[in-house]
């Protein structure tokens, strides 16, 4: 017999299966004979009073055996199978080639960056000197953004897919078992190149191929139906299917289709700074105490605020991290946060942005909203001087209008410049952000500090276009094979969505070929 309980216990008992054991006994009130083993399904942490705990959701295997964990994946040998031109090694791309292969198709991945490992140089140029290499940077390259952006797990998108089936996979290449039971799972900028490697090796071993340096630049289209796609100019690779994985930052794809007249769309997206605080600061608000308990993790928080018409959100919070320069072109600021797996770093920062609607760009042109965010990327490298060095104002200052006379101590390695962000955001957004970071601070004790800065921009948070599909096709609507897939095509935010997007394009595509 099998039952699910949940428990309550003090954050220092928490591994220990003893203790874990004597609770399950008293809650079930049987001998401890009987009880055969028991598996974690999710750990959270209640802050909510002054004595933190974690709830365990368990399952309990009362008089039979408790079965055995198996991760490893088996994928058949796809040599010779229809083939799949999946555009970006991102992880939509990556698992729809995943899903691809379990189909029993040929997955052909074409990604205009570079591998893990060579992107790390590039990255360290971008931190170091200030200077982006267009096709390889934060966003461009094996893994997507998420694989130098902290690997955040965390997703609501239960009725999308097997969030699960993508966990466990993620676990089969090598992240750690936890991210199966943590109600915010993590895996860590530090260890997602080892996983996303292992992924790829995955692909290359079941027959599948993974390309880099291979950067689409027009489609083969005859009929209304794809035939394949134009590699670097020149290289014309055929397929039956393709599915459009290229991330939310490929303006040259949503270019390219506005000009072949192939539909995109205008999408509502949402701008603003990246906010960062001392870790202690964020910890003694979230654990009501001074000091965070050695068996707490750093802090987590997530705030949200109706200021007038417009919501003010955090996302993408990262405790213990750094803010991240994540421009994927020359003279612009783009930044973003990731934080390491221990998430040890002194500080924590997360996006707060204010939504932006159609509304506020007026105009007919699809690409309109893409190109206001172009522009004030290239604001904020203008008002930063320059070498990816970033505009920056402490909180309270932005708040009342007035210069930071200095700026504090930061994670930001390029640099920060204080300036006025209010010059720099448009109005209703900067607007928005100083209405609502005071109320911010009612909600969280601290918060709202000048001990803290606010860094722009943070202008990423989801694509500005959105590439059109039938809902139970998956594919665009004027072109048979065609498969918008992911945040890119504006249908998912994050690792895990993305992820599942790529699966249903992958299952959407075993009914056309």
């Amino acid at each position: 017999m099998q039952k699910d309980i949940e428990i309550t216990i003090n954050p220092s008992d928490s591994g220990k299966d003893d203790i874990i054991l004597d609770k399950i006994l008293v809650l079930l009130k049987m001998p401890a004979a009987r009880i055969q083993g028991f598996k974690i399904h999710k750990r959270s942490i209640d802050a909510r009073s002054r004595n933190v705990i974690f709830r365990l959701q368990l399952k309990v295997y009362i008089d039979e055996p408790k079965p055995a964990e198996a991760f490893n994946i088996q994928y058949t040998k796809v040599d010779g199978k229809k083939k799949v031109i999946i555009v970006g090694a991102g992880p939509a791309g990556l698992f729809a080639a995943l899903q691809c292969i379990e189909n029993g198709m040929k997955p052909i991945v074409l990604e205009r960056g570079k591998d893990v490992k060579q992107r790390r140089r590039d990255l360290a140029m971008i931190n170091k000197q200030g200077l982006v290499n267009t096709e390889s940077n934060y966003c461009y390259g094996e893994g997507g953004a998420g694989t130098y952006s902290d690997g955040k797990l965390y997703t609501r998108s239960n009725k999308r897919g097997d969030i699960n089936k993508v966990l466990q996979q993620f676990v089969a290449h090598g992240a750690d078992e936890d991210i199966l039971i943590d109600a915010r799972p993590h895996i860590g900028t530090n260890k997602l190149p080892q996983i996303i490697t292992a992924i790829r090796e995955t692909i290359l071993e079941a027959g599948g191929e993974v390309h880099f340096g291979q950067q689409v630049t027009d489609f083969i289209i005859e009929n209304g139906k794809i035939k394949g796609v134009i590699i670097n100019g020149e290289l014309q690779l055929e397929a039956q299917a393709v599915v459009l994985a290229t991330g939310h930052s490929a303006r040259d794809i949503y270019t390219l289709l506005d000009r072949k007249g192939i539909l995109v769309e205008a999408k509502p997206f949402a701008l603003g700074v990246r906010i960062e605080h001392p870790q202690e600061i964020i910890d003694a608000a979230q654990y009501h105490c001074p000091v965070r308990s050695e068996f707490l993790p750093p802090a987590y928080y997530s705030l949200v605020e109706q200021v007038g018409a417009r919501g003010v959100f955090s996302f993408c919070m990262c405790p213990g991290g750094i803010i991240a320069p994540c421009a994927t072109h020359q003279e612009e600021i783009v930044v973003n946060g990731w934080s390491p797996s221990k998430r040890n770093n002194p500080f924590a920062n997360s996006g707060t942005v204010v939504q932006v609607t159609l509304d506020d760009v007026p105009g007919t042109d699809p690409l309109r909203m893409m190109n206001f965010q172009a522009e004030i990327e290239k604001n904020a490298f203008t008002a930063g001087g320059g070498n990816l060095v970033a505009p920056g104002q402490r909180m309270v200052d932005f708040v009342e209008g007035r210069v930071s006379a200095d700026l504090p101590v930061n994670s930001y390695l390029p640099g920060t410049k204080s300036v006025m962000l209010k010059d720099i955001l448009p109005g209703f957004v900067a607007d928005s952000l100083r209405n609502a970071l005071p109320l911010f601070g009612k909600k969280m004790h601290g918060y709202y500090t000048n001990e803290s800065i606010l860094v722009g921009v943070e202008s990423r948070s989801s694509s500005p276009v959105r590439i059109p599909r039938d809902r139970e096709t998956f594919q665009h609507p004027q072109v048979e094979g065609l498969f918008p897939c992911a945040e890119g095509a504006g249908y998912a935010g994050g690792i895990v969505s993305a992820a599942i997007d790529g699966v249903n394009c992958a299952n959407a595509i075993m009914k056309l070929i």
